[in-house]
């Protein structure tokens, strides 16, 4: 699993526990897994489709830098489902994990359509570099 995202963890990011709120990790994780679903079908009109339980195993702090990973575990005619964990950029402890997000590929009209896509695939491999 490659990280690319990185977070500081600022004051506005913090619950009153003042510990890392859920729903800013969420709507980050959200965010960087559209991302990439749009990068991997080429096709910036995806959908989150579900997300399986979401298991948090510790958390992050005021100052910490933390680490989004995303990657496809597997691709539908419409869809593709991606893992993800986040963790401490320093420890590499590991603050949650998601085994499935699932986006769904639309067509100009609105609904599903089949992406052609059946493996992932690198900025490198399609430059041709």
């Amino acid at each position: 699993m490659n990280f690319h995202t990185r977070k500081w963890i600022k004051p506005e990011d913090l619950n009153p526990n003042g510990t890392l709120f859920g729903g800013s990790l969420l709507r980050w994780i959200d965010e960087e897994a559209a991302i990439y679903a749009i990068v991997q079908l080429d096709n910036q009109r995806v959908v989150t489709k579900f997300i399986s339980e979401i298991n948090f195993v510790s958390s992050a702090r005021q100052s910490d830098i933390i680490e989004l990973g995303i990657t496809a575990s597997e691709f539908g005619r419409t869809s593709i489902t991606l893992r993800c964990e986040v963790r401490n950029k320093i420890t590499r402890k590991s603050i949650l994990t998601i085994d499935k997000l699932v986006f769904v590929n639309l067509g100009e009209d609105g609904l599903p359509a089949p992406h052609g896509k059946t493996e992932i695939t690198y900025v490198k491999d399609r430059l041709g570099a």
